[in-house]
């Protein structure tokens, strides 16, 4: 190591221990170390109990990580190479659950080119191995006045929330969004409603190379298809009646940014054309135009359709699903991450308590396993609905189940319990009417809930949905077809 480090070695009994730290050091949070190399962590921790710094060392990154389900560092430094996950994977997942966090990566000199490359955008600075200790103690320092800045500022102006989730489908997702943070190819989200998909689009873009220009998104769906080219693409004055003036299309207000296209499996025939060219050449015209527009855009899709099955039912163009599906993305439903319902109900009784200016509600512990007991089919954009109208309908400060709405207060764990009874019951029914074939009724019946539930469960995906059933796929699809069950529907 540098003259630094052998002089940091040499006089270490003369050293404080960490315990001594100023009235200020106090109240910070400390400076994480992650290095595999003891060598390295015994430097930390000598000069930063000097600079009477708080630090915490970890030997791996899956230590840290452990921590950051939880706590939040100051600053954090990490080595790159290490044992199991590497120091990227760390910073990729730092960066996901907390964007404005300093990260220092340590790096030999024959990995800095390749390390900058990778990080650019993402780490906060760079120490090259060998290092000075007091060039990375004052790397350390100014990084703790960045994260300083950076919360006062999160606390004057809030940016529309990071996402929540700590359930694995969830750190998934923040690992594709932090490899794709210097990426700028296109993304398709798929995931049922309200799952978040525009939340993850908005993600991408911030922690894209693209985050200082726009972001425009538009719901496909919710326009008329007679408007949707010229909301797109703008129009020029006189291109159609009404069109009394130039009009700049979404393409062209998200220049050099990212333009976000919901709902694009309900986009027209006509509209896919277009849309196609652009993605294939670069460059559209205006509504009633001639002059060629260029598009330096980054497009983020999503849909909550099964666009193979519309692909297959010539309801979507194949070369235009080809050219979206580039990079995919699916978020999964709330019913499949249910350890985060808490901790994104707690969020939103929070956010709607700031939003009417009362004081926070909590739920219960019979409230809080009521609630992560439901399915929630409007997914996180329902629980945080819900979370409103607690707020505003509970009558104290603490929720209990039975101040859930009434639908949620539905007792289902005994029928689910005892659906043989019920079985049983609908069995002796139908004896009972002199009905004849109940055997082969009741075993489609029980086919097709199993089926559509299995579908439902994988967004359409027949694959997933044979290997949950334990089916080969061809008789997933014979039974399908015998069964007469619409699978596109599986996915919405």
């Amino acid at each position: 190591m540098s003259d630094g480090y052998q002089a940091m070695r040499d006089g270490s009994q003369d050293l404080p221990v960490a315990g001594r730290r100023s009235a200020a050091a106090e109240f910070m949070k400390p400076v994480w170390i992650i290095d595999d190399d003891r060598s390295i962590r015994w430097v930390f921790e000598k000069a930063l109990s000097r600079e009477n710094i708080a630090f915490k060392t970890f030997a791996s990154a899956q230590e840290a990580l452990v921590e950051l389900d939880t706590k939040t560092p100051q600053v954090m430094v990490s080595d790159i190479r290490m044992p199991g996950e590497s120091g990227l994977e760390l910073l990729q997942r730092a960066k996901a659950l907390h964007p404005t966090l300093p990260v220092i990566i340590m790096t030999a000199y024959s990995d800095l080119e390749s390390a900058v490359s990778a990080f650019q955008g993402g780490a906060y600075e760079y120490l090259p191995k060998p290092f000075d200790v007091d060039h990375a103690v004052d790397l350390i320092r100014r990084a703790m006045d960045e994260s300083m800045r950076q919360g006062t500022t999160a606390e004057v102006t809030e940016e529309s929330p990071e996402i929540l989730g700590q359930a694995p489908a969830m750190q998934d997702v923040f690992r594709v969004i932090g490899r794709l943070s210097q990426s700028h190819a296109t993304v398709m989200i798929t995931g049922e409603s309200g799952t978040g998909k525009e939340l993850v689009a908005r993600a991408l873009h911030r922690h894209s190379p693209r985050a200082a220009r726009p972001f425009i998104a538009i719901n496909t769906a919710a326009i008329p298809r007679e408007l949707l080219e010229s909301e797109l693409f703008g129009h020029e004055r006189g291109a159609f009646t009404g069109a009394q003036a130039q009009r700049r299309g979404r393409f062209e207000q998200a220049e050099g940014g990212t333009l976000f296209l919901d709902e694009i499996g309900d986009m027209p025939p006509e509209l896919q054309t277009r849309l196609l060219r652009v993605l294939s050449d670069g460059h559209f015209y205006r509504v009633g135009g001639h002059q060629p527009m260029k598009a330096n855009v980054r497009v983020i899709a999503a849909t909550n359709h099964d666009l193979e099955a519309r692909v297959a039912q010539g309801r979507f163009r194949e070369d235009l699903f080809h050219r979206l599906n580039v990079i995919r993305l699916r978020l999964p439903p709330l019913r499949e991450r249910r350890e985060d319902i808490a901790p994104l109900a707690r969020h939103f009784l929070a956010k709607s308590a700031r939003e009417l200016g009362v004081e926070v509600k909590r739920l219960s512990d019979a409230a809080l396993k009521s609630l992560a007991a439901q399915d929630l089919p409007g997914n996180v954009r329902q629980l945080e609905n819900l979370c409103h109208w607690l707020t505003v309908m509970a009558p104290s400060v603490t929720i209990e189940a039975k101040d859930l709405p009434v639908e949620l207060r539905a007792e289902v764990a005994p029928v689910a319990a005892n659906w043989v009874a019920a079985l049983e019951k609908e069995v002796e029914g139908l004896l009972a009417r002199g009905e004849s074939g109940v055997l082969d009724g009741l075993a489609r019946r029980f086919e097709k809930a199993l089926i559509m539930k299995a579908l439902a469960h994988t967004g359409g995906r027949r694959i997933e949905a044979s290997q949950l059933l334990g089916l080969g796929r061809n008789t997933l699809t014979r039974k399908i077809q015998e069964l007469g069950i619409d699978a596109d529907k599986k996915g919405e």
